[in-house]
């Protein structure tokens, strides 16, 4: 084993241990959330995030965005293998060692590089569609600073690593040529292998650094690009397919009850039942429940789950019309603020332990009322989210939080709870006026 394979295991072993810190963080952080039952129907489940997260079905619905994002997830996915043979070529001073599969080895390359060149096409058709800055949805308010650069930055880094790897097989399939010493013929290059006539120009020995250096580059940038994935909204390549696999399967439109609620209003409705009782002796006193939620620990582990699988893409706020008739309501915003609080909330426990108040919430420093009443509550984000993430639930349970914990409604509502107080119904009608309209039928 030489300096360079030393060198190189030092650095896998490295980043590989700040990745795991940094995701075991992540998980610490969702499982701060509630308790929320998500394991029931496991059948469903499996068709769905089969179809939703395998198979791309609602990102092509827009057509262009969906193909170009099919070419760079399956780059992603497919050309790890190749990544894995870098790895161990760069921890046992090997070259090309899967060479030995002979003509699969040959279709594998092939496959390699022109799913890289699709992976780079796909990447310059998204920079221009954000450069160009004609699509409204990159344009909003919640895209300013860090999540814009970071959008950019993604792109960048999968063009210079597509690129550096077509270089380096390029290289190599010139030495082959050559017959340079231990870099034996093995492998099609379809696309690396139309530029032979530019690498032929050049020596064995620029060759070998060119070769060396496209390595070296194209190893480590992923292996940084790693460390880089916890901080950036790509921490959904890991998160997307169990975020399908835990999505509300109940109808759209559907709404939680709460069990206390729920007993309350049983309670109401019962003439024998005593609201006033007091516990037995002995018998244990509840604790009251907090309704709604105001903070990110008062959500679920899915909602906070969904906030770190969220893309950023907006197709939410895209389909949201609250937000296209120019309301403050910006789905997109509800979860990147969302991730954000809870970001900050786990910095606060990292420094000061589980419980430090920083006097500071989700609701009010980060989501205003006037956002969340501006939702018609249409699940049309829901809808068309690619990864079945689901902003609603936190609108509605931070709007539960401030009817029936803080008494905070806009006025029009507080007249509909005075009728249905009063009255049963939402209509300013007592009961016994009900069937009027019908006395002259």
């Amino acid at each position: 084993m030489g300096i360079g394979n030393i060198i190189f295991l030092i650095l896998l072993l490295t980043i590989s241990g700040i990745f795991t810190v940094q995701v075991r963080k992540i998980r610490r952080n969702i499982l701060l959330g509630r308790d929320i039952e998500r394991n029931d129907r496991k059948g469903e489940r499996l068709s769905v995030m089969t179809r939703v997260a395998l198979g791309q079905s609602k990102m092509v619905k827009r057509r262009l965005a969906g193909i170009m994002h099919i070419f760079i997830y399956a780059g992603f996915v497919i050309i790890n293998i190749e990544v894995l043979e870098i790895m161990i070529d760069g921890i046992f001073g090997t070259h090309r060692i899967f060479a030995f599969l002979g003509p699969l080895y040959n279709v594998l390359i092939a496959s390699f590089e022109i799913l890289a060149a699709l992976v780079l096409i796909a990447c310059i058709v998204f920079l221009i569609r954000r450069y160009s800055k004609q699509i409204a949805r990159f344009r909003m308010r919640e895209l300013k600073g860090w999540p814009r650069s970071d959008a950019y930055y993604i792109l960048w880094i999968e063009v210079t690593l597509m690129t550096a790897f077509l270089t380096m097989n390029g290289a190599d399939y010139a030495l082959q040529q050559s017959g340079e010493p231990g870099y034996v013929q093995a492998g099609a290059f379809p696309i690396s292998g139309m530029f032979s006539g530019f690498f032929s120009q050049f020596s064995v020995g620029t060759l070998i650094a060119i070769e060396r250096t496209a390595w070296w580059y194209h190893i480590v940038g992923i292996l940084l690009f790693l460390i880089y994935i916890p901080m950036s909204k790509h921490f959904h390549i890991f998160l997307s397919f169990p975020n399908v696999y835990y999505s509300n399967l109940n109808k759209l439109g559907k709404f939680t009850n709460m069990d206390k609620v729920t007993a309350e209003v049983k309670l109401m409705m019962d003439p024998s039942a005593d609201p006033y009782a007091v516990p037995a002796e002995g018998e244990p006193v509840e604790t009251p429940e907090k309704f709604g939620a105001r903070d990110v620990q008062d959500l679920t582990w899915k909602n906070l789950m969904d906030a770190y699988s969220c893309t950023e893409c907006g197709r939410c706020s895209d389909s949201c019309p609250a937000s296209l008739t120019g309301k403050l309501l910006s789905p997109r915003k509800i979860m990147m603020d969302t991730r954000d609080r809870l970001e900050e909330v786990g910095r606060n426990i990292d420094k000061h332990g589980i419980g430090h108040d920083d006097g500071k919430a989700l609701l009010g420093d980060y989501i205003l009322e006037e956002e969340l009443w501006a939702c018609t509550t249409c699940n049309a984000c829901v809808d068309a989210c690619p990864v079945n993430i689901d902003p609603l639930s936190i609108i509605v349970d931070l709007r539960r939080y401030l009817v029936m914990e803080e008494s905070k409604s806009p006025s029009e509502l507080n007249g509909m709870y005075t009728n249905i107080e009063n009255n049963g119904a939402p209509w300013a009608f007592p009961q016994a006026d009900r069937l009027k309209w019908a006395d002259e039928m």
